[in-house]
């Protein structure tokens, strides 16, 4: 059976990911309060980010804004949108 969590951005709980997705301190935070579930919407979130923004992700700077993005998307107040962003309907 599947370890359970009780998810910060979905706020249900859900099956606890595998190990911590990076491996520093953020990462931890996310193993331990973030479910699958929350964890695939923040995927699609992060890739949308990745294509608006045109991130280089072998930069210390890309590298850096993507982390602090995922911060804000788990524990803070959402994280940032493209400057045109238009939700679907």
């Amino acid at each position: 059976m599947a370890e359970m969590v009780f998810c910060v951005k979905t706020q249900r709980e859900g099956e606890k990911l595998a190990r911590p997705p990076f491996p520093n301190e953020l990462g931890a935070r996310i193993h331990a309060s973030v479910s699958r579930e929350g964890w695939d919407q923040w995927i699609k979130h992060s890739t949308m980010l990745i294509n608006e923004f045109r991130l280089d992700l072998a930069s210390k700077e890309g590298t850096s804004f993507l982390l602090k993005q995922c911060e804000e998307f788990f524990f803070g107040e959402g994280g940032e949108l493209p400057p045109d962003f238009r939700p679907e309907s």
